[in-house]
């Protein structure tokens, strides 16, 4: 299955404040890897920006009053999600936000298979700081070019962290023959994604050319 790593910005926290999204940005991954698809788009919201709001992103009123509305846009971006799982982090916010602009669309929800990548986050790290910023920071991922929040590059960043929060998990002993049959409900069968590269042929020569040649340099 394909997914899409998504982000949105809006006007301010709230749809019952009428607030409404100004940026959608989309990433599409196939196993894990970026594609060259990607669906983006400013939006005009009708109505002013929050002043909080404009320090997160930076998009003034009048950029965005010059944007396309979500009517204009709103069937490409559902054929742009059809059928893909959605990477968000915070879900709530912008799907709450989505199908906001959706309904007043006359559309329905999205009801997509959803991963949300903050409940990923403190299931893994319970007690830590799990904002992208935090994860980026954890991750070592670089994340300076995010001066402002921007759906795009956002996204990009997120897909890293997907990726590390979903392939990194610490090494776990399967119990599965002993805890397990005293416990059925015990749930200690952790799955290890960490892949195991064995070298070529050639790879393996090399090195014990490799090995002769300084062994002989360090004792000899």
């Amino acid at each position: 299955m394909k997914e899409v790593v998504l982000d949105t910005e809006t006007t301010g926290l709230s749809v019952k404040d009428g607030h409404r999204i100004v940026e959608i940005g989309c990433v599409e991954l196939e196993n894990l890897i970026p594609t060259k698809n990607k669906f983006h788009c400013y939006l005009n919201p009708e109505r002013k920006v929050s002043e909080k709001a404009l320090a997160v992103h930076g998009y003034n009123d009048q950029f965005l009053s010059k944007q396309k509305k979500f009517n204009e846009v709103g069937e490409e971006f559902l054929k742009f999600i059809k059928d893909k799982k959605l990477i968000i982090h915070n879900a709530e916010f912008d799907l709450t936000h989505l199908n906001n602009e959706l309904s007043l669309f006359g559309k329905k929800n999205i009801d997509n298979e959803i991963v949300d990548t903050l409940i990923l986050a403190r299931d893994k790290f319970p007690g830590a700081p799990v904002s992208l910023d935090a994860l980026c920071k954890r991750f070592r991922i670089d994340n300076s070019k995010r001066t402002q929040h921007t759906a795009l590059i956002d996204c990009d960043l997120l897909a890293k962290v997907y990726i590390n929060l979903i392939d990194q998990k610490e090494p776990t002993l399967n119990f599965k023959n002993t805890s397990q049959e005293k416990n059925p409900d015990s749930n200690l069968n952790v799955e290890y994604y960490k892949k195991i590269v064995k070298p070529s042929p050639e790879e393996i020569k090399n090195h014990k050319e490799y090995l002769k040649q300084h062994l002989k340099k360090n004792y000899f």
